[in-house]
């Protein structure tokens, strides 16, 4: 069945965050699996209620609060998109299209989605500060927060015109015992008993994976991608001003911070390189074996079987052409785009 006569479809662009512990994944689970993605949650915030209960302000020409719209949290847990479904004030059903899609563990600074919203005739799209507001007030999960929303063309599509990805992953030294590392700390970095890293050798070894390359040799199975090729822009190796979690009694603990940046990355591609130059830093292997790895395009090979954790990895930033990556740093929210990556 076609639009309705005289409806009105928006596209939005939202950017969101989130830890990624509890959750399997950004994606959406569909069906009765007890595992639950971002987008369980997510696309169930944004549904408005029936009609019967909307309240809007007659001749309004933009929508008013959260509160005026009649939106009001459930009680009850995430629904599945299917439930949400029925419950959305729009003519077609509410679906996040994913800019970059993290595997379950894996946490997001500042990711980014497209959605259409296709309001009943006669009423006006809603702005992009009450889309964003309506989606905080009713997540039902308090490890997702959204950042902020921008209207967007009609054909803008967030993971194919998205130029630039970039990830973090985040190493600590000197954690001999778990029960060492902060609690505020756990799950979001990787513990490494050692008491240092050969920094040096880490960036000498970095320094092989810059530029386009064939990185099948650290591509996990299960990449729906058609070609392995990809440009690797940057790849630092930089300490860690320190957390703001530890005690002055846990000197010991240095913190380190690796980012990659790219536009598009294979599935598990930056916690396999990741796994490679903490190697290095460790000293079971050396930089030239880095090249080596890289060019025998095998991910079965005998050095290919390190994946570093997912609790250390945090996507932090998804650009756009004419739209920055970090939306606080955007000042204008009407401005639009001018122009998937697989999971890591």
């Amino acid at each position: 069945m076609g639009p309705a006569s005289g409806s009105v479809t928006a596209r939005y662009l939202v950017y969101f965050q989130y830890l990624g512990t509890d959750f399997n994944g950004v994606a959406a689970v569909r069906g009765s699996q007890r595992a639950v993605g971002v987008l369980n949650y997510l696309e169930v915030s944004s549904a408005c209620p029936p009609p019967a209960v909307e309240r809007e302000r007659p001749g309004a020409g933009t929508c008013g609060s959260p509160r005026a719209l009649g939106l009001r949290p459930s009680p009850q847990g995430a629904l599945s998109p299917q439930e949400a479904a029925k419950r959305l004030n729009s003519v077609v059903p509410v679906r996040f299209t994913i800019s970059s899609r993290t595997d379950a563990g894996v946490h997001a600074l500042s990711n980014a989605a497209h959605l259409d919203v296709q309001r009943r005739s006669g009423q006006p799209p809603f702005s992009p500060e009450v889309l964003a507001e309506a989606l905080n007030a009713h997540v039902r999960h308090p490890a997702i927060r959204v950042l902020q929303a921008f209207r967007v063309p009609s054909d803008f599509h967030a993971r194919h015109a998205a130029t630039s990805r970039t990830y973090l992953y985040r190493l600590v030294t000197g954690c001999h015992r778990p029960d060492q590392l902060s609690v505020f700390e756990r799950n979001r970095c990787w513990p490494l008993r050692a008491d240092c890293l050969d920094v040096d050798a880490m960036q000498e070894a970095a320094q092989h994976l810059l530029g386009t390359h064939d990185f099948r040799a650290f591509q996990s199975a299960g990449s729906p991608t058609t070609s392995s090729v990809r440009t690797l822009r940057r790849a630092s190796v930089s300490p860690d001003p320190g957390s703001p979690f530890v005690l002055a009694q846990e000197k010991r603990l240095h913190f380190w911070n690796l980012e990659f940046e790219s536009r598009s990355f294979l599935y598990r591609q930056v916690r396999r390189m990741t796994a490679v130059l903490v190697a290095v830093g460790l000293g079971a292997l050396r930089p030239a074996q880095v090249k080596v790895i890289l060019e025998s395009r095998d991910p079965l090979g005998r050095h290919q079987a390190r994946v570093a954790p997912a609790h250390g990895l945090f996507l932090k930033s998804v650009l756009y052409e004419n739209l920055g990556g970090n939306p606080a740093c955007v000042q204008q929210e009407s401005q639009g785009p001018g122009g998937r990556e697989t999971p890591d």
